[in-house]
């Protein structure tokens, strides 16, 4: 019995590692991915993992961030940060969005490229007052495309490398 309670805490451990691991920005799902899988995990339980960890913070951005961007922008401390993440998120995703809105946002979550994810994804459409009901599924479909991508790369790469 306390070899089943053992096993059940380090399987659980492994999959809370990689829901957290995959709801940090910058890593996402795609850095969580292959972790699960070098943690031993199959490809395909990594992935459903990662994606629900990822999928986390989706809400919260969308519906917090501008308005704690807005009261940070009123502090001396933070006003430049906030100003240059603004600039720098709408600079660098909002064309893509604006101009072709719900695909846009769909096509900048899937790409697994730097810079690109749920993380920027959410700031965008909150920065861009795009609607709950467009964003979030618009985020869901491209984060599940960047998975289903991922997990692809990452077990192709873990079978040739022989783990």
């Amino acid at each position: 019995m306390e070899a089943t309670l053992k096993e059940l805490l380090n399987f659980l451990s492994i999959e809370l590692t990689v829901m957290l691991t995959a709801a940090l920005p910058v890593i996402e799902l795609r850095g969580a991915i292959p972790v699960g899988i070098s943690l031993g995990m199959t490809p395909v339980h990594a992935a459903v993992i990662a994606f629900i960890g990822s999928m986390i913070p989706v809400p919260f951005i969308l519906f917090t961030i501008r308005p704690i961007f807005n009261y940070l922008k009123t502090t001396r401390t933070f006003k430049k940060l906030v100003h240059k993440l603004t600039a720098s998120s709408l600079k660098n995703n909002s064309g893509k969005i604006q101009k072709y809105g719900v695909w846009g946002l769909i096509l900048l979550v899937a790409i697994p490229l730097p810079g690109t994810g749920v993380w920027s994804g959410s700031l965008a459409a909150a920065l861009l007052d795009m609607r709950f009901k467009w964003a979030f599924p618009a985020i869901f479909v491209g984060n599940l495309i960047a998975g289903i991508l991922i997990m692809g790369v990452s077990n192709g790469l873990f079978k040739v490398m022989g783990g």
